[in-house]
Protein backbone atom coordinates (compact mmCIF):
# COMPACT_ATOMS: atom_id res chain seq x y z
CA UNK A 1 0.00 0.00 0.00
CA UNK A 2 1.59 3.22 -1.22
CA UNK A 3 1.17 6.98 -0.78
CA UNK A 4 1.21 9.16 -3.91
CA UNK A 5 0.82 12.92 -4.37
CA UNK A 6 -0.23 15.27 -7.15
CA UNK A 7 -1.35 18.89 -7.01
CA UNK A 8 -3.21 21.50 -9.08
CA UNK A 9 -5.56 19.29 -11.09
CA UNK A 10 -7.66 22.35 -12.02
CA UNK A 11 -10.69 20.26 -12.96
CA UNK A 12 -13.60 22.11 -14.57
CA UNK A 13 -16.24 19.60 -15.64
CA UNK A 14 -19.03 21.99 -14.56
CA UNK A 15 -17.15 25.27 -15.01
CA UNK A 16 -16.07 27.05 -18.19
CA UNK A 17 -12.36 27.09 -17.42
CA UNK A 18 -10.59 25.04 -20.11
CA UNK A 19 -6.95 24.38 -19.35
CA UNK A 20 -5.97 23.49 -22.90
CA UNK A 21 -5.39 27.18 -23.61
CA UNK A 22 -2.14 26.73 -21.67
CA UNK A 23 0.86 25.02 -23.18
CA UNK A 24 1.16 21.36 -22.27
CA UNK A 25 -2.36 21.01 -20.85
CA UNK A 26 -4.05 19.46 -23.86
CA UNK A 27 -6.29 16.50 -22.87
CA UNK A 28 -4.95 16.76 -19.35
CA UNK A 29 -7.88 14.98 -17.68
CA UNK A 30 -7.53 12.00 -20.01
CA UNK A 31 -3.79 11.87 -19.39
CA UNK A 32 -4.27 12.19 -15.65
CA UNK A 33 -6.89 9.44 -15.66
CA UNK A 34 -4.69 7.03 -17.61
CA UNK A 35 -1.58 7.65 -15.50
CA UNK A 36 -3.50 7.42 -12.22
CA UNK A 37 -5.16 4.12 -13.21
CA UNK A 38 -1.81 2.72 -14.29
CA UNK A 39 -0.05 3.47 -10.98
CA UNK A 40 -2.54 3.73 -8.12
CA UNK A 41 -4.13 0.63 -6.59
CA UNK A 42 -7.44 0.63 -4.65
CA UNK A 43 -5.56 0.22 -1.35
CA UNK A 44 -3.27 3.23 -2.02
CA UNK A 45 -3.67 6.88 -0.96
CA UNK A 46 -3.19 10.02 -3.05
CA UNK A 47 -2.55 13.43 -1.43
CA UNK A 48 -3.92 16.44 -3.36
CA UNK A 49 -2.51 19.69 -1.90
CA UNK A 50 -4.67 22.31 -3.50
CA UNK A 51 -6.33 23.69 -6.63
CA UNK A 52 -8.41 20.59 -7.26
CA UNK A 53 -11.30 22.42 -8.97
CA UNK A 54 -12.10 25.75 -10.63
CA UNK A 55 -15.62 25.68 -9.19
CA UNK A 56 -16.76 28.68 -7.17
CA UNK A 57 -19.47 26.82 -5.24
CA UNK A 58 -19.34 23.34 -3.76
CA UNK A 59 -22.43 22.35 -5.78
CA UNK A 60 -20.41 22.97 -8.94
CA UNK A 61 -17.71 20.49 -7.90
CA UNK A 62 -20.04 17.52 -8.32
CA UNK A 63 -18.67 16.23 -11.63
CA UNK A 64 -15.10 16.99 -10.56
CA UNK A 65 -15.53 14.87 -7.43
CA UNK A 66 -17.26 12.16 -9.48
CA UNK A 67 -14.18 12.04 -11.70
CA UNK A 68 -11.88 11.49 -8.71
CA UNK A 69 -14.26 9.07 -7.02
CA UNK A 70 -14.05 6.91 -10.16
CA UNK A 71 -10.28 6.60 -9.71
CA UNK A 72 -8.69 4.04 -7.37
CA UNK A 73 -7.37 4.86 -3.93
CA UNK A 74 -8.23 7.13 -1.04
CA UNK A 75 -7.84 10.86 -1.76
CA UNK A 76 -6.81 13.44 0.84
CA UNK A 77 -7.36 17.12 0.04
CA UNK A 78 -5.62 20.27 1.24
CA UNK A 79 -6.83 23.73 0.28
CA UNK A 80 -5.27 25.75 -2.57
CA UNK A 81 -5.61 29.39 -3.53
CA UNK A 82 -8.09 28.60 -6.34
CA UNK A 83 -10.29 26.28 -4.28
CA UNK A 84 -12.97 28.93 -3.86
CA UNK A 85 -15.61 26.19 -3.54
CA UNK A 86 -14.07 25.25 -0.15
CA UNK A 87 -16.52 26.21 2.61
CA UNK A 88 -16.45 24.54 6.03
CA UNK A 89 -15.26 21.04 6.79
CA UNK A 90 -18.77 20.17 7.99
CA UNK A 91 -20.36 21.32 4.71
CA UNK A 92 -17.77 19.55 2.58
CA UNK A 93 -18.23 16.27 4.44
CA UNK A 94 -22.03 16.63 4.20
CA UNK A 95 -21.76 17.20 0.44
CA UNK A 96 -19.64 14.07 0.07
CA UNK A 97 -22.06 12.00 2.12
CA UNK A 98 -25.11 13.28 0.21
CA UNK A 99 -23.52 12.27 -3.08
CA UNK A 100 -22.16 8.90 -1.98
CA UNK A 101 -18.48 9.83 -2.13
CA UNK A 102 -16.56 7.50 0.16
CA UNK A 103 -12.91 7.82 -0.87
CA UNK A 104 -12.21 11.40 0.30
CA UNK A 105 -10.78 13.05 3.42
CA UNK A 106 -9.32 16.43 4.43
CA UNK A 107 -6.27 17.87 6.12
CA UNK A 108 -7.33 21.24 7.53
CA UNK A 109 -6.12 22.20 11.02
CA UNK A 110 -5.55 18.50 11.67
CA UNK A 111 -3.48 15.51 10.60
CA UNK A 112 -4.40 12.08 9.30
CA UNK A 113 -2.71 8.72 9.84
CA UNK A 114 -2.08 6.80 6.61
CA UNK A 115 0.00 3.62 6.30
CA UNK A 116 2.12 4.33 9.37
CA UNK A 117 2.67 8.01 8.53
CA UNK A 118 1.06 11.22 9.82
CA UNK A 119 -0.10 13.47 6.98
CA UNK A 120 0.16 17.19 7.82
CA UNK A 121 0.08 20.53 6.04
CA UNK A 122 -1.88 23.60 4.99
CA UNK A 123 -2.32 25.97 2.07
CA UNK A 124 0.51 28.27 3.10
CA UNK A 125 1.05 31.63 1.45
CA UNK A 126 3.35 33.13 -1.15
CA UNK A 127 6.35 35.28 -0.26
CA UNK A 128 5.39 38.14 -2.63
CA UNK A 129 1.79 38.74 -1.56
CA UNK A 130 2.00 42.25 -0.12
CA UNK A 131 -0.19 43.48 2.71
CA UNK A 132 -1.13 39.97 3.77
CA UNK A 133 0.84 39.56 6.98
CA UNK A 134 -2.30 38.42 8.82
CA UNK A 135 -2.89 35.71 6.23
CA UNK A 136 0.71 34.51 6.50
CA UNK A 137 0.45 34.31 10.28
CA UNK A 138 -2.89 32.51 10.06
CA UNK A 139 -1.46 29.94 7.66
CA UNK A 140 1.63 29.53 9.81
CA UNK A 141 -0.72 28.88 12.74
CA UNK A 142 -2.65 26.27 10.76
CA UNK A 143 0.59 24.55 9.83
CA UNK A 144 1.66 24.63 13.49
CA UNK A 145 -1.65 23.06 14.55
CA UNK A 146 -1.38 20.35 11.89
CA UNK A 147 2.22 19.49 12.74
CA UNK A 148 1.51 19.36 16.48
CA UNK A 149 -1.37 16.98 15.76
CA UNK A 150 0.94 14.85 13.61
CA UNK A 151 3.64 14.79 16.30
CA UNK A 152 1.16 13.46 18.84
CA UNK A 153 0.84 10.27 16.79
CA UNK A 154 4.54 9.49 17.25
CA UNK A 155 4.70 8.52 13.56
CA UNK A 156 6.96 9.84 10.80
CA UNK A 157 5.43 13.01 9.31
CA UNK A 158 4.76 13.70 5.63
CA UNK A 159 4.25 17.42 5.04
CA UNK A 160 2.34 19.08 2.19
CA UNK A 161 1.80 22.73 1.27
CA UNK A 162 0.04 24.30 -1.68
CA UNK A 163 2.40 27.29 -1.92
CA UNK A 164 6.14 26.64 -1.88
CA UNK A 165 7.50 28.80 0.96
CA UNK A 166 10.78 29.31 -0.92
CA UNK A 167 10.72 30.35 -4.57
CA UNK A 168 12.92 32.25 -6.99
CA UNK A 169 15.28 33.39 -4.25
CA UNK A 170 12.55 34.64 -1.87
CA UNK A 171 11.29 33.14 1.40
CA UNK A 172 8.01 33.14 3.32
CA UNK A 173 9.67 33.39 6.72
CA UNK A 174 6.49 32.69 8.67
CA UNK A 175 6.03 29.26 7.09
CA UNK A 176 9.71 28.40 7.06
CA UNK A 177 9.92 29.22 10.76
CA UNK A 178 7.27 26.61 11.56
CA UNK A 179 8.90 23.98 9.36
CA UNK A 180 12.25 24.52 11.04
CA UNK A 181 10.76 24.56 14.54
CA UNK A 182 9.25 21.13 13.92
CA UNK A 183 12.36 19.74 12.22
CA UNK A 184 10.58 19.06 8.93
CA UNK A 185 13.12 17.94 6.32
CA UNK A 186 10.97 17.39 3.23
CA UNK A 187 7.91 19.23 1.89
CA UNK A 188 5.75 18.48 -1.16
CA UNK A 189 4.14 21.55 -2.73
CA UNK A 190 2.29 22.80 -5.81
CA UNK A 191 1.04 26.13 -7.19
CA UNK A 192 3.92 26.63 -9.65
CA UNK A 193 3.28 25.88 -13.33
CA UNK A 194 5.04 25.80 -16.66
CA UNK A 195 8.36 27.58 -16.97
CA UNK A 196 8.12 28.58 -13.30
CA UNK A 197 9.36 25.08 -12.53
CA UNK A 198 12.88 26.27 -13.32
CA UNK A 199 12.71 28.87 -10.50
CA UNK A 200 11.94 26.27 -7.84
CA UNK A 201 14.46 26.04 -5.01
CA UNK A 202 14.82 22.35 -4.22
CA UNK A 203 16.79 22.69 -0.99
CA UNK A 204 16.82 25.53 1.51
CA UNK A 205 18.19 25.66 5.05
CA UNK A 206 18.09 21.89 5.45
CA UNK A 207 14.60 21.44 3.95
CA UNK A 208 14.00 19.68 0.65
CA UNK A 209 11.11 20.87 -1.57
CA UNK A 210 9.48 18.68 -4.20
CA UNK A 211 7.14 20.30 -6.74
CA UNK A 212 4.11 18.15 -7.61
CA UNK A 213 1.98 20.49 -9.77
CA UNK A 214 0.49 18.09 -12.29
CA UNK A 215 1.79 19.78 -15.44
CA UNK A 216 5.33 19.71 -14.01
CA UNK A 217 5.16 15.95 -13.39
CA UNK A 218 3.48 14.97 -16.67
CA UNK A 219 0.06 14.54 -14.99
CA UNK A 220 1.39 11.49 -13.17
CA UNK A 221 1.01 10.91 -9.41
CA UNK A 222 4.39 10.93 -7.65
CA UNK A 223 5.26 8.07 -5.32
CA UNK A 224 5.96 9.46 -1.84
CA UNK A 225 6.38 6.22 0.09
Amino acid sequence: MSIFAISDLHLSFMTDKPMNIFGGWQNHTERLYANWKRLVKPQDTVILPGDFSWALKIEDTLEDFKFLESLPGKKIFLKGNHDLWWSTVKKIRAFWQENGFSSFDLVYNNSLVVEGYAIAGTRGWFYDEKGTEKVKLREAGRLETSLKSAEQTGLPILTFLHYPPVYNGCVCKEIMGVLKAHNIKHVYCGHIHGAGFHNMIKDYDGVKFTLISCDCIDFTPVLVV
